[in-house]
Parts: C-alpha cells; structure tokens; sequence
C-alpha cells in the first residue's frame, strides 16, 4: 500500500489524525495534513482506508497495490 496526500485539497478536518495517528498528522500552523508513513505497515491499512474514506475533501489516495494507479 501506498499513501498519497493532496496538501492543496486538505481543509484540516483531522479525521485522519484521529483515525491513522500513525501514518498521518497537521500542521500547527494551520492544520493541513502531514504524510508520516507513505508506505504504512500492514497493521495500519484499514485505518488508512477508513481515513481516505471519511476525508471530506478525498485529499487522500490509496494505492493498494503500490503501482502508483491510485485507487
């Protein structure tokens, strides 16, 4: 799996952060989304499908298969 995210979509809901505290988090200064992990561990990819799935702006993509496809 691998994870990208749009900084120019993000509003800053933090739903991510709440959800995948591991791969994502926000800027202080005004709450867009940080990338920690763009290749999180196996553990961590339901809650980086739920947080691609509940960000309001689908600033986020998965690419399960790692080709680059998104999906």
């Amino acid at each position: 799996m691998k994870v990208r995210v749009d900084e120019t979509r993000c509003c800053g809901a933090g739903q991510c952060v709440l959800l995948a505290p591991e791969v994502f988090d926000q800027r202080d200064e005004d709450g867009i989304v940080v990338l920690l992990t763009p290749e999180p561990a196996p553990p961590h990819h339901p809650t980086v499908r739920e947080a691609a799935a509940v960000c309001p702006t689908s600033a986020i993509t998965v690419d399960e298969d790692g080709s680059g496809s998104g999906t």
